[in-house]
């Protein structure tokens, strides 16, 4: 029996002939957790660890790449340099370890216990620093950069991919889930096109803490295990007006159950790769949607529902708490309908439809206001991607589909909203209610100050005469649990980035500890002001693309 194409370059790098410059094999000393050669010699067996709760030893610890690895072609050339790459999903390339020395910022202790299987401890140690900052992989891991493209701006750009991220392997908990595990900033690959394969600490400060605020929010997001920080020197013209400035490396540890995104199966359409589009899709709805049957021939159309419906769903969520992701390219649009990529984001202070946090965004096309339109243009792009796939009839009925994308929104941002009120059943004045709400006030702050304050709470009182069965106490327990007091504005996230800057953490862990608990009132966070409107300082604040 032949080796996997990929067998051979884990066995080389594992043996030491991978070159100077690439990671070293975490645990290759000590023999634990390694894949041993079989019988009779053919392929990697896989590792044997015990998934147990606490794992205070990475070598005790499975990570692998073959979930990945097996199904698909990967990239013949594993020489690291920008170029067009074809017939394939994944390239191989190990992460470029930092210069100097690297920090340990910040873990987020429920990723690492209830996601991992880790205990806590092992943040201290030697190994899971080398392991989060790109220094060592796992042994048995294929460390691999995926392959995608994208609609960026509402233009195909052609090949994107992973220019400066590497998913170092997948993880299966002890309940069952599935997670891949990715490094963020960790050096260039062979889709870095003009950059450098890096982060800065600047945004990978935002990405870390959005990713769990977002969590405790209760929106489908990825995850963020750890924040790591060297002093690299990396350059950026932060808001491109030649303004280059030095900031420090940074890499994030994130986690989701699935990376693929609806650029995923759009540059396999444009490459005319259908047979691998198909594997990858198949593998996809076998994974990740389990009530959908692989021997149904309406697969592709239920996976295309699906994912219309979810995708509606989450940019409800998002306009219920005001966030704005700032670049909803389709290349940045998972197919799991998850939020992920944290760039240039940004939460309102109050409602403005055509509030933009991301500054490069000249046209506004990102606009807070017009995510839901942007959502059905990247599934319409999707769609776009599945039709060679479909037959006539399926093709007229996914067309159906999405036309109906727009009543799916609808119907979920008013039920989330009406939950934000308190209101219960059903009432033809609950979409004035709504409207006027959002135009009008949006932050509880303005309500009293408001002209027309006294005409809508006298019809707010009167709706909510009429919830059969309530009470306040009742709805103000939903109401608080519905209504965050505490959101990661721009501004709390500067104030943390600019100690960071410092080498103060300081803020960082204060944020990071008071997110979680969105919902409650907390000491800390009123005396830091994370209720109260944006300080002077911050009125000008600016975020953009460069990262």
């Amino acid at each position: 029996m032949r080796w996997p194409p990929w067998v051979a370059a884990w066995l080389a790098w594992a043996c030491g002939a991978c070159g100077a410059g690439r990671p070293a094999p975490l645990c290759a000393s000590r023999g634990l957790c390694r894949a041993p050669l079989g019988p009779n010699a053919s392929q990697p067996e896989p590792a044997r660890c015990q998934r147990r709760r606490g794992a205070a030893d990475l070598c005790a610890w499975p990570l692998s790449s073959e979930s990945l690895l097996d199904p698909f072609p990967i990239d013949v050339i594993q020489a690291n340099y920008v170029r067009n790459v074809r017939n394939c999903i994944f390239s191989i390339v190990y992460p470029t370890p930092f210069k100097s020395r690297v920090h340990l910022v910040a873990v987020s202790k429920e990723v690492l216990e209830n996601i991992l299987d880790l205990d806590i401890s092992v943040k201290g140690t030697s190994d899971f620093l080398q392991f989060v900052s790109g220094g060592k992989v796992m042994l048995g891991s294929v460390p691999l950069a995926h392959r995608y493209g994208g609609h960026q701006f509402g233009t195909w750009a052609g090949q994107l991919g992973d220019g400066r991220a590497h998913l170092i392997g997948v993880y299966t908990n002890r309940h069952g889930e599935r997670w891949e595990l990715q490094l963020k900033g960790s050096g260039k690959t062979p889709y870095s096109r003009n950059g450098d394969g890096r982060a800065v600490l600047r945004s990978s400060v935002r990405e870390f803490l959005c990713s769990e605020a977002m969590h405790y929010l209760g929106i489908p997001t990825s995850r963020a295990a750890s924040l790591v920080v060297s002093d690299d020197d990396v350059w950026r013209d932060q808001f491109y007006n030649g303004n280059i400035k030095k900031e420090r490396g940074a890499i994030v540890l994130r986690l989701a159950k699935s990376w693929f995104r609806i650029g995923s199966l759009e540059i396999l359409a444009h490459s005319g790769e259908l047979d691998l589009q198909r594997r990858l899709l198949d593998f996809i709805i076998q994974e990740h949607f389990p009530s959908i049957a692989m021997n149904d021939s309406n697969r592709y159309l239920e996976f295309f529902s699906t994912v219309v419906s979810e995708t509606a769903n989450l940019i409800a969520l998002w306009m219920s708490v005001g966030f704005a992701h700032g670049v909803c390219n389709t290349d940045n649009f998972s197919l799991l309908s998850i939020t992920i990529d944290y760039g240039p984001f940004g939460f309102m202070d109050s409602y403005d439809p055509n509030f933009v946090p991301n500054t490069s965004d000249d046209e506004r096309r990102y606009k807070i206001g017009n995510q839901a339109n942007v959502g059905l243009f990247n599934l319409s792009k999707l769609l776009q991607a599945l039709k060679p796939l479909l037959d006539p009839r399926q093709r007229q009925l996914a067309s159906q589909i999405l036309e109906g994308y727009g009543e799916r929104y609808y119907i979920r941002f008013t039920e989330l909203f009406k939950t934000k009120l308190g209101l219960l059943g059903e009432n033809e004045d609950d979409n004035y209610l709504i409207a006027f709400l959002l135009k009008e006030f949006w932050a509880l702050q303005d309500l009293g100050k408001h002209k027309s304050f006294s005409e809508w709470v006298t019809m707010y009182l009167m709706r909510l005469n009429r919830n059969k069965g309530d009470s306040d106490t009742k709805r103000r327990t939903r109401m608080t649990t519905v209504n965050p007091r505490y959101v990661l504005r721009n501004w709390m996230a500067e104030s943390a980035v600019q100690k960071a800057n410092l080498n103060d953490f300081s803020e960082v862990h204060l944020l990071q500890q008071i997110l979680q608990h969105p919902f409650r009132r907390q000491q800390a966070a009123e005396k830091a002001g994370y209720s109260l409107r944006p300080p002077a300082w911050a009125k000008d604040l600016k975020v953009s693309c460069s990262s």
